[in-house]
């Protein structure tokens, strides 16, 4: 490790292989705390390279407790975070609207590290239950649409990153794959990235893959459909700009969106637009979200999901999936 971070400090690059050793390394646990930090802060100070990232992803794959979950062909909607922008958790409600729309879902998620509530703190507080048990989530998929991949309990050697993370409180690499190292290796996958940087990479990662997927980068800087303003999206077509007014919308004001300031907070809002309780622009703005992972899966317009995701919302089949995970959990 020495050598490789007084390469790195030379501002040299990495290759595919020499990536996935030095994050193997690291995994094992033979790495001290201060080679860590050092290994970390070279990616905070320089982009990453694609051959970098894709190292560093098949590492954390054959380190990763996989589960075989092909049979319910799941989609994911996952966000990179580190957008510093503090919004409620969109892509985790987005799941279950998903779910509630007829598409299974594998939702891989963790606590937040660089926001106030990732995906993990809010579902935890709600009584979701954490498994890694291929039987309780296949029951979960089967029978409420959704299960949920609490990331570190797949990953169990980033237990030896996860502190100094918390520590750093900035986004570092890890943000940047967490969505390309979901366990079950969905092969649909909805992706929002914090810079248009990273959704490049994304994109030369994913073009050479069989996956249905839509990388999203809001150009006001959110990681996801914002409605705030154009949100770039790259997929298996192309690339366009997702505005507004292609789901017949006004664009929303950052602070319509606002609310991850807490883990009640979040919760709050979470439970009120699953009861579709949610003011206007808290409604829209999943909507638009999980209408685009349902336009994804389905090869339909982006108009014909938003439709959908609203009908999963007002007829309570996403509360239902929600209600079912939540049944399940306390069995």
């Amino acid at each position: 490790m020495k050598e490789l971070l007084t390469r790195l400090t030379q501002h040299e690059k990495l290759s595919r292989q020499e990536a996935k050793e030095a994050l193997l390394f690291v995994g094992s646990g033979a790495g001290d705390p201060y080679q860590i930090t050092t290994f970390l802060s070279v990616f905070m100070m320089r982009s990453i390279a694609v051959e970098e990232l894709a190292g560093f992803r098949d590492a954390l794959l054959e380190l990763c407790v996989a589960v075989d979950l092909s049979a319910y062909n799941p989609i994911d909607l996952c966000g990179t975070g580190g957008d510093g922008k503090d919004t409620f958790n969109i892509s985790t409600l987005s799941s279950f609207v998903t779910a509630g729309a007829g598409i299974h879902v594998a939702k891989h998620g963790n606590y937040g590290v660089s926001s106030s509530c990732g995906s993990s703190n809010v579902m935890e507080h709600l009584g979701i239950k954490f498994s890694n048990d291929a039987d309780f989530l296949e029951k979960c998929i089967d029978q409420a649409g959704i299960c949920v991949l609490h990331a570190p309990l797949f990953h169990p050697a980033m237990k030896h990153v996860a502190p100094i993370r918390r520590a750093l409180q900035l986004k570092t690499f890890f943000n940047m794959l967490g969505p390309l190292v979901n366990p079950c290796s969905p092969k649909r996958q909805i992706v929002g990235v914090f810079n248009l940087g990273l959704l490049r990479l994304y994109s030369y990662l994913f073009q050479d893959t069989d996956k249905q997927f839509c990388i999203l980068h809001a150009l006001d800087g959110y990681d996801e459909i914002s409605l705030t303003g154009a949100t770039k999206a790259v997929s298996k077509h192309g690339e366009m700009l997702i505005r507004p007014a292609d789901f017949g919308l006004k664009p929303l004001s950052p602070k319509a969106i606002g609310g991850g300031n807490s883990v009640a907070d979040a919760a709050a809002i979470f439970t009120a637009i699953l009861n579709d309780e949610a003011t206007p622009a808290q409604k829209q703005v999943v909507c638009a979200n999980a209408g685009t992972a349902i336009a994804t899966a389905l090869d339909i317009s982006l108009a014909e999901g938003y439709a959908k995701a609203q009908e999963s919302i007002e007829s309570k089949k996403a509360l239902g999936a929600f209600k079912k995970l939540l049944e399940l959990s306390k069995a």
